[in-house]
């Protein structure tokens, strides 16, 4: 008979080991992936809000069990160019589960919390977008590995001056800087930010890349700048920018930001300025040492 507590059953060695070994679950996030998958015969789901629905009883049976789980993207094309280079048949799912153990368990992951997938999804996506924008920014610095550094170590002391000039407040700094192989596809980071009673707290993932952006312009003299949006209790949400100017940042007037803002990019058409919104100049940051 087994052994029981209270009249339940009490977990087997391996139940209890189960539990401590985490999953990870790769998804097909848009419809696109999830046809490009399709010509796979092995692959047996006919629709991609179905998968979906799958995938999420799934991730709810395996939490149900208490297992660690970790959300990852599935990409196709980087499974087919995994299955070239290990020669393995890309029509298994004995393939698929490798792949997802070697290259997506090591890309991006979120933790499953138990919120919807529909919920889940565009955050994983956003951590994806932010970790190839990272890597690729850092591929940028690394031919010239000292200048590399030494234009990181600028940015850091750039964005501590942005929110220390800026002052106390919340604000939400977005750096864009032209790739040098694509002028119509920036690099994008985004760094929130908190300053009270000089005190600067900020997120560490974020604002490394947000530096690394930042220094990949300054040491490629790409075209650039920055966005400080600022928002303080009581008062109307304040916009300023800056564009990248040598190794420094040099300071828009509130007619640049307003045209910046209020211009569509795609077509030139002027767009309503949003409302209870001051559009300002950049303030001037003191000199760098």
């Amino acid at each position: 008979m087994p052994h029981t507590d209270n009249g339940r059953k009490r977990p087997t060695a391996r139940q209890r080991l189960r539990h401590e070994t985490p999953s990870t679950v790769a998804v097909l996030a848009d419809e696109t992936d999830f046809a490009a998958m399709r010509r796979y015969r092995s692959f047996r789901f006919d629709d991609h809000a179905g998968y979906l629905r799958q995938v999420e009883g799934l991730l709810r049976a395996l939490a149900a069990q208490g297992t660690h789980i970790s959300l990852a993207l599935f990409d196709p094309t980087a499974y087919e160019e995994y299955c070239a280079d290990t020669r393995l048949d890309p029509d298994t799912p004995t393939s698929r589960t490798r792949y997802t153990a070697d290259i997506a368990a090591a890309g991006a992951r979120l933790t499953y919390d138990g919120r919807p997938l529909a919920h889940l999804l565009p955050d994983l996506v956003r951590e994806a977008e932010q970790q190839a924008t990272w890597e690729y920014a850092s591929a940028l610095l690394e031919p010239g590995e000292d200048a590399g550094r030494a234009a990181f170590a600028r940015a850091s002391k750039l964005l501590r001056r942005l929110v220390e000039t800026a002052g106390d407040g919340r604000h939400h700094l977005v750096c864009s800087v032209s790739a040098p192989d694509d002028a119509n596809t920036p690099l994008v980071a985004v760094v929130e930010a908190q300053c009270h009673d000089g005190l600067l707290r900020l997120g560490e993932s974020a604002a490394l890349l947000f530096c690394t952006v930042l220094a990949a312009g300054i040491a490629l003299r790409s075209p650039g700048g920055v966005v400080l949006r600022t928002t303080r209790s009581g008062e109307s949400e304040t916009v300023r920018g800056w564009c990248l100017d040598g190794d420094g940042l040099r300071p828009l007037t509130a007619g640049e930001v307003f045209a910046a803002y209020c211009t569509d990019t795609r077509t030139g058409e002027p767009v309503p300025p949003e409302p209870g919104v001051d559009y300002l100049a950049g303030l001037q940051l003191e000199q760098l040492e």
